[in-house]
């Protein structure tokens, strides 16, 4: 039961990501952003076989890739999500078609990394996903809350946000 509890647990919070994925979103850089993470952290970690028992070496390597992927999935993904701040301070977040493609390509790097696994015989449980996907998280929020604290609030009158989907006026000057 616990693989399936595990299996539920990654849909549910890779389906919960994607539809929240192109939404303009407020982010609050001081609420507790690595909870979601630490949750995911607790549920993999109670799985008792983490790694192959029968090969513990390939195992381990094949995890700190998977790591390593989910680490620089989630720094690419922060870097590339649009952020901007409203008149009232308010930090808005929405992301871009770049965040979709850093996001395809580690889907598509940790699925060659599962085949590889499969073909040299190694067992690979859910863990190391709940894994990847925490940190993947951990660190896309803590680039974010990175860049929302450089942020300044606009002053009045300015143009709003690239992106929001607002028309703007040319703007001519004055001779």
């Amino acid at each position: 039961m616990s693989g399936l509890v595990n299996v539920l647990v990654i849909v549910a919070v890779a389906a919960l990501v994607i539809v929240r994925l192109f939404r303009t979103r407020r982010f609050d850089a001081d609420r507790r952003w690595w909870l979601v993470p630490a949750v995911l952290t607790v549920v993999a970690l109670r799985e008792p076989a983490l790694l192959d028992p029968d090969h513990h070496g390939a195992s381990a390597a094949l995890l700190t890739a998977e790591l390593l992927i989910g680490l620089g999935t989630g720094a690419g993904w922060g870097w590339t999500t649009r952020i901007w701040a409203g008149q009232d301070g308010t930090v808005w977040t929405r992301s871009s078609t770049a965040s979709a493609a850093v996001w395809i390509g580690g889907i598509a790097l940790r699925i060659g990394l599962a085949a590889l696994g499969s073909s040299l015989g190694i067992r690979q449980g859910s863990a190391a996903v709940l894994l990847t996907l925490a940190l993947t998280l951990l660190t896309r929020s803590a680039v974010m809350a990175l860049r929302a604290r450089s942020l300044t609030v606009p002053a009045a009158g300015a143009s709003p946000a690239y992106g929001d989907g607002k028309a703007r006026t040319a703007w001519k000057e004055r001779v």
